[in-house]
This record gives structure tokens, sequence and C-alpha cells, in this order.
């Protein structure tokens, strides 16, 4: 039976902002295996539960890829319970955000969302990366990790022993000028760092996907450090992106068969190690 997967945002559609149009490579590769049954769609009205997510643990939903692009007003209580209940039920999670706060209503997910530091709200219990580290935008303030410019790629580090999801294996995802923060919750021994970037600024490594193993009671989950690794713009450029986005973009990712690669290969990964498949 094909893995029954959930890409959602957590904003309602909005033409210029990043709506779940703007991974549709994401969900074009994955809908292309035979192996996955994907379904995009963006939230329903802000304010009020979402019928899908609130209702996840009733669904037949294998997995959900959750991209908090929202302002801190993306999730209801009632959507964290439902997530919270699905991966209890052995559903499988990757949630990721971008930088500063952006998507910081993923904190009140139980578990996961611990793993997702912010600026304004949970932020990194290591004083030392409360600083900025892309000076360029001045807007945005840390957590904001350069790892280079959309629609360029980053080497990845590997972070002990080579996780499942990393097999093939997965050197290069896509750069982002400022990625958020992430690292494994203290006392939650199912939760390590599995990949780790450099700042092409200042020379910081920062942690890139923490991985939740599968434990009695709780699927498997992902918290990855920024949604750019998968929207359109940072596979190519050329797909374009909402206009409050003025970094000069790069064109690396068009340009190396093993970049992009490597980016499908994690993707295909993640989502037969979420759905309990191998990956290999």
């Amino acid at each position: 039976m094909p893995i029954k997967i959930l890409l959602q945002t957590t904003i309602v559609p909005t033409e210029n902002d990043w709506h779940i149009g703007r991974f549709s490579m994401l969900r074009d590769y994955l809908a292309g295996l035979p192996m996955f049954d994907v379904t995009a769609r963006d939230r329903g009205p802000v304010g009020q539960p979402d019928p899908v997510l609130s209702s996840l643990h009733t669904s037949d939903y294998d997995e959900l890829w959750l991209f908090a692009v929202d302002v801190g007003d993306g999730l209801t209580a009632e959507d964290c319970d439902g997530i919270a209940r699905f991966r209890k039920r052995g559903g499988g999670v990757l949630i990721t955000r971008d930088h500063m706060d952006l998507g910081c209503s993923i904190c009140a997910i139980p578990g996961i969302g611990a793993a997702h530091y912010f600026h304004s709200k949970q932020p990194d219990p290591d004083s030392t990366r409360l600083k900025i580290d892309d000076a360029d935008t001045v807007e945005i303030s840390w957590p904001n990790y350069h790892s280079g410019a959309n629609g360029d790629y980053q080497e990845i580090q590997v972070v002990g022993a080579p996780h499942a999801v990393l097999s093939g294996p997965v050197g290069y995802l896509p750069a982002h000028p400022h990625e958020g923060g992430v690292g494994a919750p203290p006392g939650d021994a199912s939760a390590r760092v599995i990949a780790a970037g450099r700042s092409k600024v200042s020379g910081a490594r920062f942690n890139i996907a923490v991985a939740f193993e599968p434990s009695a009671g709780s699927g498997p989950a992902i918290a990855q450090s920024t949604f750019h690794h998968f929207a359109d713009y940072n596979w190519d450029v050329a797909k374009g992106a909402p206009s409050f986005v003025t970094e000069r973009p790069g064109n690396a990712m068009q340009k190396s068969p093993e970049a992009r690669s490597s980016t499908e290969r994690y993707v295909q990964n993640v989502a037969l190690w979420l759905g309990g498949r191998p990956t290999a």
C-alpha cells in the first residue's frame, strides 16, 4: 500500500506568501514515486481549528510534513492536540520553520515542538547562539544562520552514526541566507541531531535536522531548520518567491545534478523513514 503523506502549511491560501503551491516540486517529486500518495493543502481559517490537523489522529494519513510559515498564529490548541495524537498512534511527522520567530506556533506541539528554537519564544538554551549570524538582511534577527544564497546548495555534515534518512549518501541540501535553530530536547532519549551545516558568514556550525526515533506511543519525527530545504525557489529560483524575498539568489542547484539528486534522495529517505519503511 502507498504511504499516505499530507503536505501542509500553517497559513491560509495567500498568493504573496509561502503557500503550499510554492512546494510544488516537492509534491510532484513524491507523487511521482509509486510508494507515495500525496495530498497538499494550506490550513483553514485562522483562529479556528483546522479541519484536517485537528482531526489528524482519526485520518488515514501515515505522515505529516508541516511547513510552519506563519507569524505565530498558525496553529490552534486543537491542531496541536490532533498532531500529538496522530504521532502517538504511530504517525510520522516532519515539522520545519524558518528564521527568527517564523513558525513559532509549533512550540505548542508536544515533543517535537521542543526541538525548535526561536527569537522571542523558546530560545536556544545555548546562550552563545543568541546572536545574529546573517547581518545582510537587517530586519531579520537570530536565529538566522547563513548557509548560502537561495538557489545555491550547502554541504551538510553527518552528526554521530549516519542516520537512515542520510543514506545514499546524502551530502547536500539547498542553501538559505537565514536558517532557523533546532536541537535535541534535553531529557528526550529518542531525539538526536543527525545533520549540521556551517555558516558561510561566521563559520559557525548549526544544526539542520533532529531525528526522533519511534518508540512505544510515539511515531518517528524530524525537526528541520528551515522549510527552504523543500521550497520550489530553493530548488529552482526560476519558480519565483514572494515579493518580500529581496536577497540576491544563486543558481548552483540548477548547475549541480549531484546536489539536486542528493536533495531528492533526502526527501525520499525521510518519506520512507517516517512511513516505517526501509530507506535502502
